[in-house]
């Protein structure tokens, strides 16, 4: 593996910007992370095929980050490339008339909801206040525990490494509980969305209301990934590590947060291990307590996996 080489033919040879050692903190909602190796702002569709060809002659491994609104980065870093897509991935575009809205990948998934409602399009009212962008809910069928964003999936463009673009229908694509069918080698590149015709106030109140139950159980002032677990089928992880007396601890400067115990908080200078220290006592003490094996849903980068 050669970082170096890949930096050197990537450096002013592509629409891409690269920067060596930038510190996963910077890129993370948890504010965790050693550096990346390689970071990769990939500005255009022509752009990624080179930067994926160049990565691959040099044997880098890599990764696509969104914004981070899921991951826990180690506290060494990442070795290999860190790609992040911008620009003309981020682009939104909204039919009123057709009742769609297309957008890339790295486009902010709380815009999508704003530009929808502001077409009077109803139902992504679900994901008002989930963080991240658009390619990294769909990876992961981001929504609650009644709805996901799978569901209003029309098409989805993605690229395939050494094959080019390939576009599927939605009913192609294998929705679950925070996962797809989607093979992690592809990389989405666009998601087209087919909601319905709604009223603006009836939308503005429901995601209102969202937003409200939100910011009254979930901690919304501190860095955090989100909720740790899934959900098992017939409860709330939240519920079962409460019950394992759980909220409110610590380690080192990371806590499972007061307000709801599903999530970890940074509370400032907070390490990866500090975390994985609460995940694995989370996940130990439920399993003792009510013998629920919890299924982690952070997604983990920089660990050896």
């Amino acid at each position: 593996m050669s970082v170096f080489n890949a930096y050197m033919s990537l450096s002013g040879a592509t629409d891409a910007d690269v920067l060596r050692d930038e510190k996963l903190s910077r890129r993370t909602s948890y504010r965790i992370g050693g550096p990346a190796r390689l970071l990769v702002l990939v500005h255009s569709y022509a752009a990624l095929g080179k930067v994926v060809d160049v990565l691959a002659e040099e044997h880098v491994d890599w990764v696509i980050l969104g914004k981070g609104s899921n991951v826990l980065a180690s506290d060494a870093g990442y070795e290999g490339a860190v790609i992040i897509l911008d620009d003309e991935f981020a682009r939104v575009t909204v039919d009123a008339e057709q009742g769609t809205v297309t957008a890339g990948a790295g486009a902010l998934l709380s815009k999508v909801v704003a530009d929808a409602a502001k077409a009077e399009l109803s139902g992504l009212e679900f994901c008002v206040g989930i963080p991240g962008t658009v390619g990294g809910a769909v990876s992961m069928d981001a929504g609650t525990r009644r709805e996901w964003i799978g569901r209003c999936v029309r098409d989805l463009v993605v690229y395939r490494p050494g094959e080019g673009l390939h576009r599927y229908e939605g009913h192609e694509i294998e929705w679950g509980y925070r996962c797809t069918s989607i093979p992690t080698s592809e990389i989405i590149l666009e998601a087209t969305l087919a909601l319905k015709k709604g009223e603006r106030a009836a939308i503005s109140a429901d995601m209102e209301s969202r937003l409200a139950r939100r910011r009254r159980t979930q901690p919304m002032g501190k860095p955090t990934c989100g909720s740790v677990f899934r959900n098992p089928t017939d409860g709330s992880a939240g519920k079962l590590v409460e019950a394992c007396g759980c909220k409110g601890l610590s380690s080192g400067r990371a806590q499972i947060s007061t307000e709801h115990a599903n999530f970890i908080v940074n509370n400032g200078g907070a390490s990866a291990a500090d975390v994985l220290s609460l995940i694995q006592l989370m996940h130990d003490s439920v399993l003792a307590n009510s013998g629920v094996d919890l299924r982690c849903e952070v997604k983990l980068l920089g660990f050896g996996e």
